[in-house]
């Protein structure tokens, strides 16, 4: 089925940009209209784990915690994937991104080219650079920080989930929320 949100193919490109040898294993889950369903979202989880992938971005969001959809991630963050999953800045939270274990992930206006935050928030543990191919958002800061961490796993495969939490800490280019001061 073709892209015809755009919404992958900039995902793919948010990922890619950073990690320009990563070989993606892409499952569609929304329709032509934008709609999807944790059971859709559950299915693909299954196939990328039959895949036997290291890493999933997933750049969406429900706002019904569903046992279907939180089955199919604890099985694979039991499994040893690292899965991402974008969370709005403000507002209710979403699933995955609210399931323990998951990276969960927001754009960070702060952020440039390259760089990441860790902000340690109850809406998100980081935040990357938002603005990809004229789109911004949640879903783009998540990508482009599954990239940053997908390029390091190819530097350090050796690591462990933790180590590579930790070191994605520790590069981090901003620590804590953004904080607007009036004048």
């Amino acid at each position: 089925m073709a892209d015809a949100l755009g919404h992958g193919s900039v995902v793919c490109e948010a990922i890619l940009s950073h990690a320009p040898e990563a070989r993606l294993c892409v499952a569609q889950v929304f329709d032509e209209r934008g709609v999807t369903s944790p059971l859709q979202i559950a299915a693909a989880l299954h196939w990328l784990g039959e895949q036997g992938v290291r890493l999933i971005n997933l750049s969406l969001g429900v706002r019904q915690d569903r046992p279907i959809l939180r089955e199919a991630v604890t099985e694979l963050i039991e499994a040893g994937v690292l899965v991402c999953a974008s969370s709005p800045a403000r507002g209710e939270p979403v699933f995955p991104a609210s399931y323990a274990g998951v990276i969960r992930v927001t754009g960070d206006a702060r952020c440039g080219e390259g760089e990441w935050s860790w902000l340690d928030s109850p809406q998100a543990d980081f935040g990357a650079a938002v603005k990809v191919g004229g789109r911004s958002g949640a879903s783009l800061g998540c990508a482009a920080f599954s990239g940053h961490l997908v390029d390091l796993l190819r530097e350090r495969p050796e690591l462990s989930n933790v180590q590579l939490i930790d070191v994605m800490r520790e590069r981090a280019a901003f620590c804590g929320i953004e904080r607007r001061v009036g004048l």
